[in-house]
């Protein structure tokens, strides 16, 4: 008689069948790094996650380092902003700065360069505008012009999230002729137009100043098309691919290990970060519990690695054998 409670008797019989794992090596974690001095303030609507100036932002990479957490996703947050997003691609720009001191100081530590215009430009999206509309062609210049000063400040991985067509081909033509072959290309391939980002665009001070985002991103209802996007950006050169968010999108991960043999990154958003926030704080759930399952659920659905807030506190437990 098949009797599968057999295998659930003891913690040990259930550890030693358990399909899936997160590991510490599997996470990366945000930073939001910003212009400016003596500067860690708390980022209101992600309890937990602050905004720091370069000059304060080793207090936040001794944690990722002690808890060894093997890489950040770093964002940028400038001064000044203007219509073509011009301190994006400033050689010495917040994010360029913030990386060269930390490849100095944490030459270990793999850094993941976002590369967008929407926190630098005036009107918040992410491309370029000309009579309200978001140009594609115009803006790949400059992300590929993004994408090379990222490289050269040291930046180990490129991660473009602007969803403009043919952004990851113009990348990785840029980055070849600049002689950074062998850097990667970490694509946000299936990023759909959410509702969970609205935290994010708190941190980064990157909403938009009109309209939405719904011509670029996805339409969350919309499947097939995202294996055309990650299939199109395989095409052009991506090394890994990134399903965002992740935990409404878990079937999209799912088509995306199914169908290319190619490394998915879950990114589990403010959003879903910041829900899971305020329930515990109110005392209604177990937070451990639920991030714990809301990342086994991204592991279980094919993800490979998961960029999350909620890095540090899993990397604690983890270390302290909690989970």
């Amino acid at each position: 008689m098949d009797r599968t409670r057999r295998l659930r008797q003891t913690a040990v019989m259930r550890s030693m069948v358990r399909e899936n794992h997160v590991r510490t090596e599997e996470l990366i974690y945000p930073l939001f790094v910003m212009e400016g001095e003596n500067i860690v303030q708390p980022v209101e609507s992600m309890p937990g996650i602050c905004q720091y100036s370069v000059d304060r932002m080793n207090e936040e990479l001794d944690r990722v380092k002690a808890l060894q957490i093997p890489a950040i996703l770093i964002f940028g947050i400038p001064e000044h902003k203007d219509e073509v997003g011009s301190g994006a691609y400033d050689e010495h720009g917040i994010v360029q700065t913030a990386i060269r001191r930390i490849k100095k100081d944490y030459p270990d530590l793999l850094v993941i360069a976002d590369v967008c215009l929407c926190e630098y430009t005036s009107h918040g999206h992410c491309g370029l505008i000309r009579d309200g509309i978001i140009l594609n062609d115009e803006t790949l210049p400059l992300l590929a012009q993004t994408a090379v000063s990222y490289a050269r400040a040291g930046a180990d991985i490129i991660a473009p999230s602007d969803m403009m067509d043919k952004r990851v081909g113009a990348i990785r033509q840029a980055l070849d002729a600049a002689g950074f072959t062998y850097t990667p290309i970490m694509a946000y391939s299936a990023k759909f137009a959410s509702g969970y980002y609205g935290p994010f665009r708190d941190a980064a001070h990157s909403a938009p100043g009109f309209g939405d985002r719904k011509t670029y991103q996805m339409d969350p209802a919309n499947g097939r098309e995202a294996m055309r996007e990650v299939e199109e950006d395989i095409a052009e050169g991506a090394d890994l691919i990134i399903a965002k968010p992740a935990m409404a999108y878990m079937d999209i991960i799912t088509e995306i290990r199914r169908n290319y043999n190619i490394p998915i990154v879950a990114y589990n958003v403010s959003g879903e970060y910041s829900m899971v926030k305020a329930a515990a704080a109110n005392g209604w759930i177990d937070e451990k519990k639920i991030v714990m399952e809301n990342l086994i659920g991204m592991k279980r659905a094919g993800a490979d690695m998961i960029i999350t807030y909620h890095a540090l506190d899993v990397a604690e437990w983890i270390q302290k054998g909690e989970v």
